[in-house]
Order: C-alpha cells, then structure tokens, then sequence
C-alpha cells in the first residue's frame, strides 16, 4: 500500500481476541500487524515503509478515532456502533466475532415476555435497550453496569437483561433464558467520510483487498 499524501494510512484497531483473528485477514491484504500482536504494550507502530499507521486501543475507542479523524480506518463491533450512533461508514462486514445481542430472563419470568406496564432492564448497551423497548411502546427503567449483567437479574435488580450472547452457555449457567434476539452483531470496517474523499484510492485498496481476502 503507497500513500497518496505523504502521511500514513491510519488504522484504529481493538485490542484481545479479534486482534489475533483479524492479523491473517490484514495479512492477506498487505498489511503486518505483528508489531502489535507480538508487542502488546506498543500502541501505535508504523508498518508498510511507513505507509500505515496502526493504533492499539480498546474497542470501545475505536469510533471515537474514526470519528474525530485521529485515525482513518477503524475495526469495530456493530454493538458498539449501534451504541454509540456512530456517524461512519461501514464499507464491509469483516465477520469477526459473531455473537447476537438479545433479551434474556429468569427461567421463572420468561414466560411473561414483556406483558407489564414497566420493566427494569440492566445492559452495558442502554441506548439499544431503550430503543428495542420503545418501538414496543414500554418505557423501561435502564440499569447501566459494566460488568456481568446476568447477575443482576439473578440478584432482584432487574427483571430482564440485554447483553451479547455467543453460545448462551453464561445464561444457562445463571438459570436465565433468551426471550428475544435485538440483532446480530459482527466486527465491522468503518471509515471516516472525510478520509473516504480525501485518500479515496487508498481506502477502496483496502476494502477491495479485505473482500478478497475474505473470500
């Protein structure tokens, strides 16, 4: 990859699990990573001849670079996109990390749905939470946690929850069940508008070369 203007190509990436899973991917399409997967206390490193940026950051970040420029080319989830109304563009579906986020309960209420004139919902996603139940016409109370949300069904503090699920073996665990899937979630490649228009041949390289590596 050649850079246009001078500067380098920047690229926000999540640090964990999807940093090793996208590290062949970026491969394939011409760009090495391993500064940062064999150097996980370096977070930013010039790869390619200097010609791309990579920033290491935690996922959550990620949108907030794309968005304000730091960086031009992002890896996100769409829970993160969908929680934070992202104004980005979302050129490919990079299939990592598949899970699906969903309404769970107790085994005891489950059969109950949402039939109540109010529920009390705990998430870390509160403005998915919101939204799902308002196109429902329920304003539910939203609990915000940041840690293991199961619990707080399994302890009285909410009645249901919304959280991501993969195999569902976490709600199993805590006697919970799925009532409703809100949407599936996957890794996602985002970019910046004004970088699309400002290093166009370089980003169409980039999504061109992940399509194929994809296939």
């Amino acid at each position: 990859m050649t850079s246009t203007n001078g500067q380098p190509l920047t690229l926000a990436l999540p640090k964990g699990r999807i940093l090793q899973e996208l590290a062949p991917l970026l491969a394939q399409a011409g760009i090495d990573i391993s500064p940062l997967t064999d150097d996980s206390r370096r977070l930013m490193v010039d790869v390619n001849n200097s010609s791309v940026r990579l920033l290491l950051m935690r996922a959550s970040d990620v949108p907030t670079y794309v968005s304000y420029g730091v960086a031009d080319v992002g890896v996100s989830g769409s829970d993160t996109l969908l929680e934070e109304q992202a104004d980005l563009l979302e050129p490919l579906d990079l299939g990592l990390g598949k899970c699906r986020m969903v309404v769970a309960a107790p085994e005891s209420r489950a059969g109950r749905g949402f039939n109540q004139p109010w529920i009390k919902v705990a998430t870390k996603y509160p403005n998915i939470a919101r939204q799902f139940f308002r196109r429902r016409g329920i304003e539910a109370i939203i609990v915000k946690l940041y840690g293991s949300v199961e619990l707080a069904c399994i302890s009285g503090l909410a009645d249901l929850v919304v959280d991501l699920v993969s195999t569902g073996a976490t709600l199993q665990a805590n006697k919970l069940v799925e009532i409703e899937t809100i949407t599936e979630i996957s890794s996602r490649l985002v970019v910046n508008r004004a970088s699309l228009k400002t290093r166009c041949a370089e980003i169409d390289g980039l999504v061109q070369s992940l399509r194929t590596a994809l296939q």
